[in-house]
């Protein structure tokens, strides 16, 4: 089922009756703990580049987050979530759908990069989120919410208006919305260059005004891409602090991280005057990896644009009072694509949405009623990029974790499989391809009915492959 098909199956003329018809009927039937008068809101911040251990409650002890520390203190921790992609639209499309970048061919950022010169050609991959796409927002939205996204996008077809225009967040479900970009280099430090007070404010007004309304509040944030940029006074308290010269804390994002941070802590107070905290679900997460020149992702290894844990590897917390136990800690494997589902469950509207959705439900493990099912989780990225080793895919199956490098794949060099047990090795140091074969052979094998499955793009050589203008040819991977 399409989107059009599924506005049309509810019927947007007839939202009212079919909420009465979800409260009456699906919410009890689908969500126990789930009524007309406990419909939870959610408030989903989503960071942009955040590292999975540049917050305290997930080791560093140089960033300074005391508002998203103390909301996993409240809520669940998930000490292994992945984004679908190691750059951003990828997986924000993964958010707002349930489907894998692969299965939607949307695989690189928007509008990606062009490598005229490499060994191979990138597919001609999706450069928009199509409307056709059912989206979180839109079921929401039918189901009686209020919807807002404000902040970074990055699903339409060019960034700015008016070529992002048919493509924006009020094309795809929501409400309200407040498109934001990064910044140039010269931007003023001093200003709001990321825009944080402003998408902070934007959020303020928005609960103010719907505090009497079930709302899905989609809080995106630029902070902390780059162009690395911090208020001069923060950036010096930064550097005046034990451990400023390490690789993984840098002064700037120290005080980038902070300015976030503070944003978060104004949100979760605003819920609390407003006497929401108990009806809102609020998520935090981060769309891919840190970008590793601006600082070290360690413990894990490499950052943004890599299939390392660096850069997939994930920040989550879920905060849900009477619902999820405080301080909780969960360490299954998770993926981006498993919002949709988790949302869809809670909204008691599983029977509503039958295309295919890659992702799972996360609300038994919330409720800690039970495991996941065991299953694997993938990613595919057949791109290049300024901050990439080169094109590759992965596969995680329980502890063990395969990355196939596409391009000696393709050209038969024999050197294209790593093999991880991250459990035992989560800086992925310890390669166990040639040490454990059969594994390896399973993943791989995995890997490649799972790209065939969503019929994921591939690369194929390069007429115009010029070694001496590549820009990634031969780069090394140690």
């Amino acid at each position: 089922m399409n989107r059009r098909e599924f506005i049309q199956s509810i019927g947007l003329g007839a939202a009212a009756f079919a909420l009465r018809q979800f409260e009456t009927k699906a919410l009890a039937r689908s969500s126990p703990m789930m009524n007309a008068r406990t419909r939870p809101n959610i408030l989903f911040i989503l960071a942009d580049d955040f590292g999975w251990s540049q917050l305290g409650c997930y080791g560093s002890t140089f960033y300074e987050t005391p508002n998203i520390d103390r909301l996993a203190r409240q809520g669940m921790k998930f000490t292994d979530a992945y984004a679908a992609c190691p750059v951003c639209s990828p997986t924000r499309a993964s958010i707002m759908t349930g489907r894998y970048p692969a299965r939607l061919h949307l695989t690189d950022f928007i509008a990606g990069g062009d490598y005229p010169n490499e060994k191979y050609t990138q597919p001609e991959w999706q450069k928009f989120l199509p409307l056709e796409e059912v989206t979180i927002a839109e079921i929401f939205k039918t189901a009686g919410y209020a919807t807002a996204s404000f902040g970074k996008w990055h699903l339409s077809i060019t960034k700015k208006p008016p070529g992002s225009l048919p493509y924006n967040p009020d094309k795809q479900g929501f409400d309200e919305s407040f498109v934001t970009y990064k910044p140039s280099s010269e931007t003023d430090p001093e200003s709001d260059a990321h825009n944080v007070e402003a998408i902070t404010e934007k959020s303020l007004d928005f609960l103010d005004r719907h505090k009497n309304d079930p709302f899905f509040l989609y809080v995106t944030h630029n902070t902390i891409h780059a162009p690395v940029l911090g208020k001069n006074n923060l950036v010096e308290k930064y550097k005046n602090k034990p451990g400023s010269d390490r690789p993984e804390n840098n002064p700037v994002l120290g005080a980038m991280i902070e300015e976030l941070d503070d944003s978060v802590g104004r949100l979760l107070k605003k819920l609390e005057d407003l006497n929401l905290t108990d009806k809102t679900i609020v998520v935090f997460f981060g769309d891919n990896g840190g970008l590793e020149r601006d600082a070290k992702q360690t413990p894990l290894r490499s950052g943004k644009a890599n299939l390392y844990e660096g850069g997939i590897r994930e920040p989550l917390i879920v905060r849900w009072p009477g619902v999820v136990k405080p301080a909780g800690t969960c360490s299954e494997p998770v993926i981006s694509v498993d919002f949709f589902p988790t949302f869809v469950e809670i909204l008691g509207l599983k029977d509503q949405v039958t295309n295919t959705i890659d992702g799972v439900s996360l609300l038994s493990l919330l409720t800690q009623r039970r495991s996941l099912s065991p299953r694997a989780i993938y990613w595919h990225y057949p791109h290049y990029h300024s901050s990439s080793i080169g094109p590759c895919g992965a596969v995680r199956a329980g502890d063990y974790k395969l990355i196939e490098w596409y391009d000696e794949t393709i050209c038969g060099l024999g050197k294209e499989l790593e093999l991880y047990n991250l459990k035992e090795d989560i800086g992925e140091r310890n390669n166990l391809a040639g040490k454990k074969p059969d594994k390896t052979r399973e993943l791989k094998r995995m890997l490649a009915t799972w790209r065939n499955h969503v019929k994921a793009q591939m690369l194929e050589p390069n007429p115009n492959y010029d070694p001496v203008k590549a820009k990634k040819s031969g780069k090394p991977r140690t």
